[in-house]
């Protein structure tokens, strides 16, 4: 019944934020028309044009990557055995904006051949910053709260370096604004025809992880435990941690770095249906999808016609839920490093 409610809930939630993103920013467009322009019943005009070719792809766009970065979150704190990891604070984002922008600059692929080099570059810069992180924090076959932080703050300072150094070196404007765009995320690219590649990543992620829900949750009783039960945790972990990777990498090609969902949502989902990866997974990719589409709808509407990038408004959310998480796990730890 528990289950029933929350993703009734979250659907319901979903369904408010999509009408009230297709309906407000900087122009309001009645929710009469909204409708009309849905159904295929209005006639071509501006109305038409913004919510079928600009809003409602922004709005599936920020769907698709809230649930993916929500549900990458949920699958490497499993991994890690932390509950602060997360693909911003780990690095991962960053790595695969650092991969994106160099796709960019370097020139790698033009027209066409930019949907699939880009996505690369993000996916190779993603899981480099990944194997990077993980060495780094795991030391002595244990790995601390402290570690993995301080490893995951150090790649990404290293990273966003790199980034402002191209940045900085950057001749052309379009190269200018395409390092802004991956260093703040945000959701305006949305295009109907960029919109296959990540919910294809994205179906196919979220099938495949929920189908290895039983080693998933095997890594919760801990390595030692997971071993003994039949689990080959080293293969296991680098196998998903590519799948992770991957995900991210094509997600942060088309939306730029969005900070703290893999982190805020998979402990608030936790708290209403357990932690059970078979339920948890499909939770939290429908929470993930409602919490950026609000994000984004807020990012447009607070300071109109001006808009926010969506990754400050996660920012401001997830910054102080971090330092929550942090105080309350180096009191659980008592050692934070």
């Amino acid at each position: 019944m528990r289950l029933t409610l929350t993703v009734g809930g979250l659907l319901a939630v979903l369904l408010a934020a999509t009408l009230a993103g297709l309906a407000l920013g900087a122009v309001r467009i009645p929710p009469a028309d909204v409708l009309r322009a849905l159904t295929g019943g209005a006639e071509p005009g501006p109305f038409t044009t913004i919510v079928r070719d600009v809003r409602l792809p922004r709005i599936v766009l920020g769907a698709v990557v809230g649930a993916g970065l929500a549900v990458i979150g949920t699958v490497l704190q499993a991994l890690v055995r932390n509950p602060l990891a997360d693909p911003f604070l780990l690095g991962v984002s960053s790595g695969a904006s650092t991969g994106a922008v160099l796709v960019v600059v370097l020139g790698i692929g033009t027209g066409v051949a930019t949907t699939v080099s880009m996505p690369l570059g993000a996916f190779a810069g993603s899981l480099g910053a990944l194997v990077v992180v993980y060495a780094m924090a795991r030391r002595g076959g244990t790995m601390t709260t402290g570690r993995l932080v301080l490893a995951g703050v150090a790649v990404q300072y290293i990273l966003t370096a790199l980034t402002s150094l191209v940045l900085v070196t950057a001749a052309e404007a379009e190269h200018f604004r395409a390092i802004v765009f991956w260093t703040l995320g945000g959701l305006g690219q949305a295009r109907w025809d960029s919109l296959p590649l990540p919910a294809a990543v994205l179906l196919a992620g979220l099938a495949l992880l929920i189908a290895l829900a039983r080693p998933l949750d095997l890594l919760l009783v801990g390595e030692e435990g997971a071993t003994v039960l039949g689990l080959d945790t080293g293969r296991f972990r680098a196998a998903v941690f590519v799948l992770a990777s991957l995900v991210t990498g094509v997600l942060v090609a088309v939306s730029g770095s969005i900070g703290f969902v893999g982190l805020m949502v998979p402990h608030a989902a936790r708290m209403v249906v357990g932690a059970s990866h078979r339920v948890l997974l499909p939770v939290v990719a429908l929470a993930g999808a409602a919490f950026v589409v609000l994000a984004d709808l807020l990012a447009r509407t607070v300071a109109a016609p001006q808009e926010i990038p969506v990754g400050v408004v996660t920012a401001l959310a997830g910054g102080p839920f971090f330092l929550w998480m942090l105080r309350r796990n180096s009191r659980a730890e008592g050692v934070t490093a």
